[in-house]
Formats: C-alpha cells, structure tokens, sequence
C-alpha cells in the first residue's frame, strides 16, 4: 500500500484534534472521507477538516473505491461491528481504544480480521510517546535493577455532567462504553504496562458504584501479576475531591525507583541511590500522530505497529477480570 488514504467513521471529539489532524500530516497518507449518522454534523466537521468526501452511511463509505483504510472513531459499542463490516471490505482496521466493550468482542474482530487477510491495530498511542518510550529504556537498562512491585492510581474529580440524568456522558453507560471511566482511563495504563512489561498473568479486583449517580462503577481496585513475579497493585476512582486528584504510577526496583503520570505532564522521574534524575518530555500534537506513523508505515511494509488487535485484547481481557473478580489461568 504505497499511500494510505482513510476513511473515518464517527466524528467526535477524540478526532478534533488527537487523531484525525495526523492523518494528512503523515508522509503517504490521507483522510479521503468521513462518516457520521448527522448530515448537519459530518457535513460541518468535513467542511472545517478540507475531507473530500462524508457520508451517512458506512456501507457507503466503505464502499468509496478511494478508501483503503479505515479509523473507526465511535464509541465502544459499534467497534466490533463496523470492525466486521471493513473486514469484510478487505480494508484495514485502525480502531479507537479500548478495543471493545469485552474480550470476546475483542476476539470477534481478530478473528475477522484475520479471516480476511487484513490488519487490525488500536489506538493506544501512549506506546509510541517519548515519555513512555523513556520510562520503558530506563527499564530495558536496568535502571532500577530487578523491578518488584508496580502501584497504578488514578483518582479523578467528577464532571458536572457526571451528575446529570439528562447530560450523562456516554462513557459511564456500560451498554455503550462496557464499563465506565475504568474502562475509558484505565485502560490506558494498563496497556502501558503490557507495554512496558508484556502480557499481565494474573488479575483479580473488586468494581463498585459508590456515588450513584451513573449505572458504571466508579471506584476499582486491583491486583495483578506482571511477568517476571512482578506484584502489581491498582486503585481508580473517579468522584473524588479536587484537592484528592491523584495520576501516578510507580515502579519499584531493587535498586531504584520510577515515577510518572500516564495523562498529566508533570515529567517522568528516576529515582537512584545518586538523586533523582527528570526528564520533561512533553507529547508531540496531535498526540496520536506518533502511532498513527506507526500503523502508517506497517501499512507499507515498511514498519512494524506497537498496538495490535492483539495487545489490545489483553488490555480488555484485564479488564474484564478486575472487574469480574476473576482470576487468568
């Protein structure tokens, strides 16, 4: 595939200015059309992003002899079923994260995937940001020596909207997200520490809804297993105070120590027996341009993607034990 031109499905806000703005700036690549069910919406967003074509309709779009990749950039609950129809096309899939409401959606596409010959990848970009790559050199050098223990905590203020029937954001309906902000945030770091570490072994957690006001949970507790032995540990909650605002993961060593936010931008900090050691690396914008790149030049047999179908299936399969109360073979 010499020059990638995509075809997008759903325009919303993730695509404003994250996503969609990289696809153009992409050597050998392009946003050729876009489709969202609201002709008012789609047509205005086309009109501000210079997308030649927009549609209303999926089938049309992946029926544009111009398209030969496809950005599925709508909420949980359409991904494996408009993964299956781009399959079917014989186009690629670049989908947005996490995968799918469950792992057995997340099966349901590779399989089809596979089944057609087309690759699927997934839009965990943090795997191809500077601060993270940092964080997993430090680790590959052996910065810190043999790494012990890993703690995940994420502790988020509540949106107005959050508290609102009638304005309730569609990532705390689990019929669409498949889990609430767990699912939306979480998920992020703990495919980074598929990223850093590979596939997590074990995980057991406990999902409650303490505040009410949504149907998802809205505080998550975990534990898990890394490769290696490595414990890990994991707290979420999301109705906390702003004074109680906490993004941190730390990766304990025998010889040292690594700190970081996954999406603040306070630096990524290295901890020795010499002092600590900073290093401010703020993400390039769009933020997934990097691993847009990445599917980019897979797309052209000229690169390999850090985020497939794959790892992103794990990421989902964690999930889905954590909140399940289960336990991976």
């Amino acid at each position: 595939m010499q020059q990638v031109q995509w075809g997008m499905i759903g325009c919303g806000d993730v695509t404003e200015v994250k996503s969609a703005p990289a696809f153009n700036r992409i050597p050998g690549s392009r946003l050729v059309a876009v489709m969202a069910r609201t002709p008012e919406r789609v047509r205005d967003y086309a009109a501000r992003h210079g997308v030649p074509r927009w549609y209303v309709d999926v089938d049309a779009l992946l029926a544009d002899p111009e398209v030969n990749a496809v950005y599925i950039a709508t909420p949980p609950s359409t991904h494996a079923e408009y993964t299956l129809k781009a399959a079917a096309a014989g186009k690629p899939v670049y989908v947005e994260k996490p995968m799918a409401r469950t792992h057995a959606e997340c099966r349901r596409m590779i399989d089809a995937c596979a089944a057609a010959g087309v690759p699927l990848h997934v839009a965990y970009y943090r795997r191809a940001q500077a601060r993270f790559l940092k964080v997993k050199q430090l680790l590959d050098e052996g910065r810190i020596g043999a790494v012990r223990v890993v703690s995940v905590s994420l502790r988020v203020a509540p949106r107005e909207e959050d508290r609102d029937p009638q304005r309730r954001p569609w990532r705390v309906e689990p019929d669409i997200a498949g889990g609430g902000y767990f699912h939306d945030m979480a998920s992020h770091q703990l495919d980074l520490l598929d990223f850093l570490f590979g596939p997590i072994r074990q995980a057991t957690g406990r999902a409650a809804n303490q505040a009410g006001w949504y149907p998802a949970a809205d505080v998550v507790t975990a534990r898990f297993e890394l490769p290696g032995g490595v414990v890990g540990t994991g707290d979420w909650c999301f109705t906390v105070g702003s004074a109680a605002r906490l993004d941190r993961v730390e990766i304990t060593g025998s010889e040292g120590l690594i700190r970081f936010p996954t999406f603040a931008l306070d630096p990524v900090e290295w901890h020795s027996a010499a002092g600590i050691e900073r290093y401010d690396l703020a993400p390039a914008q769009p933020v997934a341009q990097g691993l847009i790149a990445q599917v980019v030049a897979a797309l052209q047999g000229q690169g390999v993607c850090a985020s497939t179908g794959e790892s992103a299936a794990r990421t989902s399969r964690v999930m889905d034990l954590i909140c399940a109360d289960g336990s991976a073979a």
